[in-house]
């Protein structure tokens, strides 16, 4: 019969891995963005000759979804196509998209915040609303300069896997223990 250890193997190469990529991430954020665009755009390109696809199969249907799909399929395939050749402008549209949707999140959280203050209590309700200010304060600095926008994210993901690597790690321990 064969023992096995109750040592998590898998999630101990998984988060070493984990770790590595968060510290490439952060040592070398032009290359990590340039390779997330290029990922991005491969998925659209992608996405897009799916979407073409379907409109080819359920052409002979009539309606509106049939021809969204081709539509929505060929701006696709022409982002995709855009952010594989161009990835420096791939990487200024997340520099701007990113401050936009922070801002509006954080306008959308304050317009509901009054509706919400009968449910809150005094502290939590000027908490918030301090946040989301704060919130729309940051997003507009980062409007200002998308490429710190850019820069932040990617610090921001590189910190993410290096938390989720070392998890995997304490996971891989947590099994020997278990046995």
């Amino acid at each position: 019969m064969i023992r096995r250890s109750g040592f998590g193997w898998l999630e101990f190469i998984v988060g070493v891995l984990l770790i590595i990529l968060g510290l490439y991430t952060f040592t070398r954020p032009i290359e990590a963005v340039m390779t997330l665009v290029i990922v991005y755009g491969i998925l659209a390109l992608l996405m897009g000759i799916g979407d073409i696809v379907m409109y080819i199969r359920a052409s002979r249907f009539t309606g509106f979804a049939p021809m969204l799909s081709l539509v929505s399929g060929i701006l696709s395939v022409m982002s995709g196509i855009m952010l594989i050749a161009y990835p420096g402008a791939g990487a200024l549209v997340i520099g701007v998209l990113f401050p936009l949707w922070f801002i509006t999140h954080c306008i959308a959280r304050l317009a509901r915040l009054e509706w919400m203050k009968s449910i809150i209590r005094s502290g939590t309700f000027y908490c918030l609303m301090a946040l989301n200010i704060t919130g729309i304060v940051i997003g507009f600095l980062l409007l200002i300069s998308p490429y710190h926008a850019v820069i932040s994210t990617v610090y921001l993901v590189g910190a993410y896997l290096v938390l989720l690597g070392a998890e995997s790690i304490v996971l891989a321990f947590s099994k020997a223990g278990s046995r």
